[in-house]
């Protein structure tokens, strides 16, 4: 059996190799039908340059207007009815971007006033900047009719939605201004909060727009549906009337301080409410113009938005995303290696860790850390991070010191080979127990495809853990390629993870498994003015146990897991969408396991158990242009040889532009017959979005979840008193809802904190 799944695997690397191979030899760079990428060429400002939305300025008339939009959707094929005028100028200091963007009417669609909005529910352009001229990486910067601005960075090429990153914050000015029938916005971004190679004469752009009163998606290069919004394959390119210099200095501090009243409930030593003051920072320093080094001492992550709840009905770890600011910026360099089940890298690991006593996760104190990210040359890109936490002796723990180097470089002018070391160290751990090892490291080697006509992508890695246990198969291998072009989305994928991959700082939920994931999409356009696509997909997941870690209901190799779904999508040319998608999934219980987790302790269904689910899943997203939106998404499915019924969603409604209210819900009926009980499982989510000026917001967040008898009350005052500064107000509490009569509080707090992007 085992010389089988190695002759397989070898065939399916060959297979992926000659794929690699034909798909680099193809002729080509298919822009814009079939053509060359059109430029635009920019020219030094004659006259100082007003953000008024008014486009007076000699500069803007002397500027090569660009325009010829194209419609994104609801179809790709035709001329927007929406047209809309692109304007380019610079000074010794700044890059002016402007845009004239013509309307049906003057009803224009503004979610809020709070920055970094969301594209498909606003009215709004967006501008893309590649500096590096490499298809890779870019800068995103948009504004709507109000003057609203968002900005964000683009990574891996933009080939899906993880790879964009509205989380970047920086310093830069916008101004926006509406007239009957059309609207124009005036961007001014300085040279210095962004990295570009010095003395390079041609960037890569793309602008694209959300019109809502013609309900179309429009795109200065014109790029196919198959492919999303971002994809920088489709650029223009912006020829400099002079090669561009280094930038003045960049020197920024950003100081904190915050102060607060807390008390844990649930500590019977903690009789009164604690104070807390404290202080740090974060400082940016431009080396060059392409690299930048971070640093943060004492960092304090307050005013970060709670995790959003979930009803947990499955046997594995689940995944939640960063929300830290420090980790999130230029997080593709560190996180895109591998799997999201077998990730080497999960910046959430550092700075928190597990109460011994509850085994409930608990924020660990972070000393201080450095992150230098950019780029050595056009072609090669490095990251280097080092964070260091304090010890934590009422849980047995050391201080440990994390550390991440990562770096890609480009080949075959859309690929690129990429290296990555993780090593998380122990500081004096010899003070402390046994179950503590000394170090954990993993290295790596990924290989990443772009073919040049855009139709093939894929990535081969390899990943090796460095650790002092003794296990087999202490490494992780993916190997993955997909066909895109037209109707037609072909995939597969395979990811083996061996029972000795013990990688501590990733997220690798499950171990001891090869796993093959083939898919396929077939797409149609119809000609009909309400349905703009439908996609139909197959897909399947088998799960092959290794037989390595020691597990003594299936002790040998064989089957675990099989996973079959087919799916059908429709997309309107309202923006509303339906789904409906049917499945089914067998698998074999390794441990004891309780999927309602609100049984008594002693009732659950033994391990050994082979398990069979099936079921029939539906949900129909409304028009997101509209005041009143909502979700609904009813299920129906055997499960563990009982009946589970659900329904989710969310209903919203939208004052625009000062906000909305909405809530999010999730109900689960679940009935497993025997000495279960009957398990209503609740989790419902209200939440108030308050925007009263540009630089004024309010969000109030409240979860209740009786699956953890918890009730969550979390509201956030911002103030933006000046750029990317903020004054924050923020009240948590925690209930707990297990009698409900009286509530009993678990854990509050009532945190303030201020900080200050000060330029030096």
């Amino acid at each position: 059996m085992h010389s089988r799944l190695r002759l397989y695997i070898f065939g399916i690397i060959v297979f992926f190799n000659l794929n690699t191979i034909h798909s680099q030899l193809a002729e080509g760079n298919f822009v814009v039908d079939g053509q060359p990428a059109p430029q635009i060429h920019i020219k030094h400002a004659v006259d100082e340059i007003f953000l008024d939305g008014q486009l007076d300025e000699i500069s803007w008339q002397n500027s090569t207007t660009s325009s010829n939009f194209t419609q994104y959707f609801p179809t790709d094929s035709i001329r927007a009815n929406g047209e809309t005028e692109l304007y380019f100028t610079y000074d010794d200091e700044h890059i002016y971007l402007a845009a004239k963007c013509y309307t049906a009417g003057n009803e224009f669609l503004v979610e809020s006033l709070k920055r970094d909005y969301g594209f498909g529910s606003n009215d709004n352009i967006s501008f893309m900047l590649d500096t590096y001229n490499d298809k890779t990486n870019a800068f995103l910067f948009g504004m709507n009719p109000y003057g609203v601005r968002r900005e964000a960075l683009i990574s891996n090429g933009g080939k899906n939605r993880n790879a964009f990153d509205a989380s970047w914050d920086n310093k830069w000015d916008g101004a926006s201004k509406t007239y009957d029938n059309y609207w124009i916005c005036e961007l001014k971004i300085p040279f210095k909060s962004i990295r570009y190679a010095k003395g390079n004469g041609t960037w890569r752009f793309n602008a694209y727009r959300n019109d809502a009163q013609c309900g179309e998606i429009s795109c200065f290069i014109n790029i196919p549906r198959e492919y999303i919004l971002m994809d920088l394959q489709y650029t223009a390119e912006l020829v400099w009337e002079e090669p561009l210099t280094k930038p003045a200095k960049n020197l920024s501090v950003i100081p904190f301080v915050a102060g607060g009243i807390l008390r844990d409930f649930e500590n019977v030593d903690e009789t009164k409410a604690q104070t807390n003051f404290d202080f740090g920072g974060d400082a940016k320093i431009g080396i060059g113009s392409s690299m930048n080094l971070d640093l943060t001492v004492n960092p304090d992550f307050s005013q970060v938005e709670v995790d959003r709840q979930v009803t947990n009905l499955d046997r594995f770890e689940i995944f939640f995303p960063e929300r830290r600011q420090f980790f999130l910026e230029n997080a593709d360099l560190f996180n895109s290696f591998g799997d999201r089940r077998a990730n080497p890298f999960f910046s959430r690991r550092i700075g928190i860790s597990v109460d011994t006593t509850t085994g409930n996760n608990i924020q660990n104190r972070i000393y201080g850390g450095a992150r230098l990210t950019g780029k050595i040359n056009e072609d090669l890109r490095v990251g280097l991070i080092s964070m260091q936490t304090a010890p934590q002796p009422e849980n047995d723990l050391p201080s440990f010191n994390y550390t991440v180097f990562a770096a890609e470089q480009v080949v075959q002018e859309r690929s690129n080979i990429a290296a990555i070391v993780v090593n998380k160290q122990a500081i004096n751990s010899d003070n402390f127990g046994e179950t503590v090892d000394n170090y954990d490291r993993v290295a790596g080697l990924e290989y990443r495809m772009r073919s040049k006509d855009n139709f093939w992508t894929g990535k081969v890695s390899y990943l090796k853990a460095l650790t002092p246990n003794e296990k087999e198969h202490k490494f992780s291998h993916l190997a993955s390629i997909e066909y895109n072009r037209d109707k037609i989305r072909l995939r597969w994928e395979h990811l083996f993870v061996g029972d000795g991959f013990d990688a501590e700082v990733g997220f690798v939920p499950r171990r001891d498994v090869f796993v093959m994931r083939p898919q396929a999409s077939y797409r149609l356009f119809p000609e009909n003015e309400k349905v703009a696509q439908q996609t139909f997909t197959l897909s399947s997941n088998i799960f092959y146990k290794l037989g390595k870690d020691d597990n003594l209901i299936l002790p040998d190799a064989g089957i675990e897991q099989t996973e079959y779904n087919a799916n059908w999508d429709i997309s309107y040319a309202n923006t509303a969408r339906f789904n409906v998608s049917v499945g089914t999934q067998r698998f074999t219980l390794l441990d004891d396991f309780d999927p309602t987790r609100v049984q008594d302790d002693g009732v659950f269904i033994a391990a050994g158990q082979t398990v069979s689910n099936y079921g029939l899943s539906a949900s129909y997203n409304s028009d997101r242009r509209k005041k009143f939106t909502y979700r609904i998404g009813p299920e129906i499915q055997s499960f563990y040889d009982g009946l589970r019924l659900s329904m989710g969603g969310r209903f919203s409604y939208r004052f625009q532009p000062y906000g909305s209210i909405g809530v999010n819900y999730n109900y689960n009926y679940i009935e497993l017959g025997g000495n279960f009980e009957t398990a209503n499982l609740f989790l419902i989510g209200p939440r108030i979005d308050l925007t009263f000026t540009k630089k004024l917001f309010w969000t109030t967040f409240i979860q209740y979840n009786n699956q953890s008898d918890n009730l969550n009350f979390n509201s956030r005052l911002q103030w933006r008193f000046a750029k990317v500064s903020d004054v924050f107000l923020v009240y948590t509490d925690n209930y707990n809802t297990e009698t409900f009569s009286p509530l009993a509080s678990r854990n509050r707090a009532l945190v303030a904190k201020v900080t200050y992007w000060l330029n030096l």
